[in-house]
């Protein structure tokens, strides 16, 4: 036996497994697809990385099992996040939402980090590994890889796949936690990309493109949940905060609502300016809320030109529907090419909650987003995959 574990995947999961494998005195191989280590992680929050959130709990994970990561998140929690990156010099800065960045530092010395740990206890970190068979054996798994044109085979009575989803392929990223658990009989749950824009074609397609650029704080909802953030309009649809979490709820030929002034009422406001100032033009009073360019397209469906005063009952309700209830239906979204995450994966009543152990392959472990659950935009993610890294550590 070569390691006590062979970890395949050098992402947070992987990462943060090796380092907590190695607290505890455990010899592990990473075998890692690409050419580095963490490649995921430096791209994050645009070269910052998010890497927790100080409000998460289980309640913002999607999952078929909503309650599958209550154990890992008792067994790990944010607090133990941000202590074990101050031990190390990363201090956290809140920016909104509970979301913390690295404050002085970015994604490259959370990165540095785990290699650096791995080094000192002495884990292995091999890059260009790809792993192209893996045999179970009484009690032990054979990982065969390929590197630099050869082919290697390692033993090891403990296993653990973090190889993440299929979210940006240009980065690596690929299927194979999810063909291997199906070429083994596990359960997968249906994958979509989530936490990803949206987009409009047809008719509407136009109206979206003009506005393309453009920032509004609404509240986008569908009949699961809403979110109070901000849309981004783009040449192809919808993006930004708000859609990209309402896109993880999100199913193709559902009608999702905006209410583009949340934390005012649209007829209230009009009513008071009928009182005091009747000549006021129904696109002046919208300026006080959005860019002028925004306004100038609500002309399409709202009677910007007249003046407060005529607005007729018909025109006050479609401008309270127009405000606070509008309408989208999206053709699609951009897929896993532009998605932050994967919604679906093996399904958690395959493993063990309280050890990610798999109960039909003793000494296999899956964690990370291979894994039906998927978080909230926000460094819910990085949460769960390190949450997940300690969990399967004290098993392995």
């Amino acid at each position: 036996m070569e390691a006590d574990a062979i970890i395949i995947g050098a992402g947070a999961c992987g990462l943060m497994c090796a380092v907590q494998a190695g607290y505890l005195g455990k010899k592990v191989i990473i075998l890692e697809k690409g050419s580095k280590a963490g490649a995921k992680i430096l791209i994050s929050g645009g070269g910052r990385c998010n890497y927790t959130n100080r409000f998460a709990t289980d309640e913002q994970f999607i999952s078929g099992n909503k309650h599958f990561s209550k154990s890992a998140f008792t067994q790990w929690t944010v607090a133990d996040t941000i202590s074990f990156f101050e031990t190390y010099g990363i201090n956290g800065k809140e920016k909104t939402l509970g979301q913390l960045f690295p404050e002085d530092k970015n994604a490259k010395d959370i990165v540095d980090v785990f290699t650096t740990l791995c080094s000192d206890f002495g884990q292995e970190i091999k890059c260009n590994a790809d792993v192209t068979d893996i045999i179970q054996n009484d009690g032990s798994y054979s990982v065969s890889y390929q590197q630099s044109g050869k082919t290697y085979t390692l033993n090891t009575p403990k296993l653990v796949i973090a190889t993440g989803g299929l979210p940006i392929p240009k980065m690596g990223a690929t299927d194979f936690a999810l063909r291997f658990a199906r070429k083994n009989g596990l359960k997968i749950i249906d994958t979509a990309p989530a936490l990803v824009p949206l987009t409009i074609t047809g008719k509407e397609e136009d109206w979206y493109a003009q506005l393309s650029g453009n920032s509004v704080f609404c509240e986008v909802s569908n009949d699961k949940i809403s979110f109070e953030e901000n849309i981004l309009f783009t040449h192809w649809g919808l993006s930004g905060p708000a859609v990209l979490q309402i896109s993880s709820y999100w199913q193709p030929g559902e009608i999702i609502n905006i209410n583009l002034l949340p934390h005012e009422d649209i007829t209230a406001l009009l009513e008071e300016e009928r009182k005091y100032n009747g000549k006021t033009l129904l696109s002046t009073l919208l300026n006080r809320y959005y860019a002028k360019k925004f306004t100038d397209a609500l002309h399409k469906y709202l009677p910007v030109d007249k003046q407060v005063a005529s607005l007729t009952k018909t025109e006050l309700e479609l401008i309270h529907q127009t405000i606070h209830l509008f309408k989208v239906k999206p053709a699609g979204d951009k897929g896993y090419d532009k998605a932050e995450v994967m919604r679906g994966g093996i399904d958690t009543n395959e493993l063990s909650s309280k050890t990610l152990e798999c109960k039909k392959m003793p000494g296999l472990y899956f964690g990370g987003e291979c894994v039906d659950v998927t978080g909230w935009l926000g460094g819910y993610n990085f949460q769960w995959a390190w949450a997940c890294g300690f969990v399967i550590a004290q098993g392995i």
